[in-house]
């Protein structure tokens, strides 16, 4: 197989941008950028997320067995940036960003177009990151949604030429 071939291949399947984010027991968040999602199930609701395997928010998610996808709208490029690398919780914000908790204990960005909060029902470890399937338990969004849903969420080519993952 041709290694170029295989990133440029992987590389066309699109990707929507999220902040998943967790909370510990003593009070530690994790909240990352990621991409590898997808609703798994219409009953009951599922979604499953891609997760590096020597992530905090991996070890966070296995413990609390609770998570959030924080869906990133148009426009929030710099809110995705700021989550690609390690983040401090300051109070009641992460990485600058205003959070609440959800009904699950994971942080609920209050800048997010819609979250989905979810209940750890299956976890996947292969590889060097895991598969986690959360069965939905709460949902909200921030306004109403105009057009299709789908043409508001921030997606890995709105961040340029240059920004990629996997492959």
């Amino acid at each position: 197989m041709d290694a170029n071939d295989k990133k440029q291949a992987l590389r066309m399947i699109p990707y929507g941008l999220y902040v998943l984010t967790g909370e510990s027991a003593d009070q530690q968040v994790a909240a990352s950028t990621v991409n590898w999602v997808t609703q798994a199930s219409f009953e009951p609701p599922l979604v499953a997320v891609g997760v590096k395997a020597d992530s905090g928010a991996h070890s966070i998610i296995k413990e609390s067995k609770n998570f959030a996808l924080n869906i990133l709208g148009k426009g929030q490029d710099a809110m995705a940036f700021s989550f690609f690398k390690p983040v401090e919780r300051e109070g009641n914000t992460i990485a600058g960003q205003p959070f609440s908790s959800g009904q699950s204990g994971a942080p609920l960005l209050d800048n997010a177009h819609a979250f989905v909060e979810c209940k750890l029902v299956e976890t996947v470890e292969i590889g060097d990151h895991s598969l986690f399937v959360g069965e939905v338990v709460n949902a909200g969004l921030s306004g109403e949604v105009e057009g299709r849903p789908d043409d508001t969420t921030l997606v890995l080519r709105d961040l340029g030429e240059k920004t990629f993952y996997g492959g």
